[in-house]
């Protein structure tokens, strides 16, 4: 478990559901997620399967404290359809309240991203949310935000693997108290690119595992919160044992080393996404 700022805990390793639009695969991967083992699950209002998830998670039979919810909000919109959004991101996942609230992505607009802001703090001094943050942030996004807010971010989360280790990203939150959680851990398939391979490869043949684990593994020994996404009942087993490997100095250090900068996703920088203007 990983402990935010305000005390509220979460499993450092977690479930991404990012694609995972068809309703009955998403419900069985959901589904065989629990009975392995998973407690943490990550979406999103853009995923548009908060509802499949909700209608999982009665089936499931699990009281509500044991297990964590992460979504985010889409997009930027005034601060009274923020709210209606963000109601119905309760009511789809049929729950009282949020585990864990995140700003998709930035706006270009600082004053954007506060007012949207303002009413995550509201949601959660209400207690509909137990823990806010961020998603694709920069550090200036974020230093902007946190200079201007009541409540700072808990989280931000980041695309995140030996390919773009956020170095600086990482010093940063840690002087502020915020933890990392990272998305494409598996570097969206490019672990098998020709910079990579031989390294992986090795460290994963010492401990006897795979590379998605070793690449997992790393990741929460950054210590970053993990969310890989499989709809695949036995990776989702192998990426859940990932928790258990214990890498070496050198291992780290060497896969530490594979870092080159390179985004397989969205610049947060110069995302699309920020389409609301004040």
């Amino acid at each position: 478990m990983i402990k935010l700022s305000n005390g509220v805990k979460l499993p450092k390793l977690g479930l991404g559901t990012f694609r995972m639009t068809d309703e009955e695969e998403t419900k069985a991967v959901i589904l065989n997620a629990i009975e392995v083992g998973y407690r943490h699950f990550d979406t999103a209002q853009m995923y548009n399967n908060e509802a499949f998830l909700g209608e999982a998670f009665r089936e499931s039979n699990l009281k509500r404290e044991e297990f964590f919810i992460t979504t985010k909000l889409k997009y930027h919109h005034p601060k009274e359809e923020t709210r209606k959004l963000l109601d119905q991101s309760l009511k789809d996942l049929q729950t009282e309240y949020i585990d864990l609230l995140l700003i998709h992505w930035p706006n270009h607009d600082d004053k954007v991203n506060i007012a949207t802001w303002e009413v995550f703090e509201e949601y959660y001094e209400k207690g509909l949310v137990r823990a806010i943050g961020v998603s694709n942030f920069t550090r200036f996004q974020l230093e902007n935000l946190i200079n201007n807010v009541k409540i700072k971010p808990m989280v931000n989360q980041v695309e995140f693997h030996p390919g773009l280790s956020q170095i600086n990203m990482i010093e940063y939150l840690s002087k502020h108290n915020i933890k990392l959680m990272g998305y494409a851990p598996l570097m969206a398939g490019h672990m098998n690119d020709d910079r990579y391979k031989e390294t992986l490869e090795s460290v994963a043949s010492e401990h006897n595992v795979s590379v998605p684990e070793i690449l997992i593994a790393w990741g929460l020994a950054k210590g970053a919160i993990m969310i890989p996404k499989t709809v695949t009942k036995s990776r989702l087993i192998s990426n859940l044992n990932a928790k258990d490997i214990k890498l070496t100095k050198d291992n780290i250090a060497a896969i530490d080393k594979l870092n080159t900068g390179r985004r397989y996703h969205s610049d947060p920088a110069n995302n699309v996404y920020g389409k609301f203007v004040l």
